[in-house]
């Protein structure tokens, strides 16, 4: 049997090779669901070097943002998560803060991630604990959410962003600072170093931008609920990932801006 953490990270890093290599080049892209949502060829040659990997030395099914593969998490079985750039705008505008992504799911509940960031020569492997570079990490002590730095996550077309708006309203009126990264599954690995506090959303996130993030926190010690203060899943409404610290605060600030923006 593989060692899922093992090769979720050798993955990961074929993956961010090819996109590293092509990173601050003439890549070619186009958009998808809106002007804003980008998709290059880099992204496609990574995930492609990436399923390449998985098949070489897995039989397991691959969940992933591009080409042909699937995309939604299957109810049961194994499977292997897939973005490989996460953070595409970053990317192509020549921002280090992207990342390539593989989590391993077992029924749907993540089991192993590894996020690497290239360009930042940052590597995130989580199995049973967090380790950043091989060191382990853990989420912060912060116990005051107004000392929080928080990250907003969910940034969507431009006819859908009062929800965005409003959650950003509120974390920087009830938390010490707030952040917005452009990479999902970058801000969960800082939360789950402790670089972050916190990082919320409303929306119901792609799997892809957050299952091995999600995962990362809970093994660095930190909670990753829904709206309703439930244990997240891939398909739960609403992301809230803390270091545990006053979650039942942040949950109750993410639920009153879902009410208000449902309202």
């Amino acid at each position: 049997m593989d060692d899922p953490t093992a090769l979720a990270t050798r993955a990961a890093r074929a993956g961010g090779t090819v996109a590293a290599d092509r990173f601050r080049t003439d890549v070619r892209f186009e958009t998808k669901a809106h002007k804003n949502d980008l998709v290059s060829d880099a992204d496609a040659a990574a995930q492609d070097r990436v399923v390449a990997h998985l098949d070489e030395e897995s039989g397991v099914p691959v969940v992933g943002e591009e080409a042909d593969t699937p995309s939604t998490v299957p109810a049961t079985g194994p499977a292997w998560i897939v973005d490989p750039i996460d953070g595409t705008a970053n990317y192509l505008r020549g921002l280090r803060l992207w990342a390539t992504s593989v989590a391993r799911v077992e029924d749907g509940d993540p089991v192993a991630a590894a996020t690497v960031m290239p360009a930042m020569d940052d590597e995130f492997v989580a199995g049973d604990e967090t380790r950043l570079n091989g060191e382990l990490v853990t989420v912060s002590d912060r116990t005051d959410p107004e000392t929080f730095a928080v990250a907003v996550l969910g940034w969507g077309p431009h006819g859908d962003r009062e929800a965005y708006a409003t959650l950003a309203d509120a974390v920087v009126r009830e938390c010490g600072d707030m952040r917005r990264l452009g990479s999902m599954q970058s801000a969960l690995a800082f939360v789950a170093s402790g670089g972050l506090d916190a990082a919320i959303t409303t929306r119901r996130p792609n799997p892809w931008d957050s299952v091995g993030g999600a995962h990362m926190v809970r093994a660095a010690g930190g909670t990753v609920t829904d709206l309703s203060g439930d244990r997240w899943r891939h398909d739960s409404r609403g992301l809230v990932a803390s270091n545990g610290q006053d979650h039942e605060r942040l949950v109750e600030l993410a639920r009153d801006v879902a009410a208000r923006v449902d309202g």
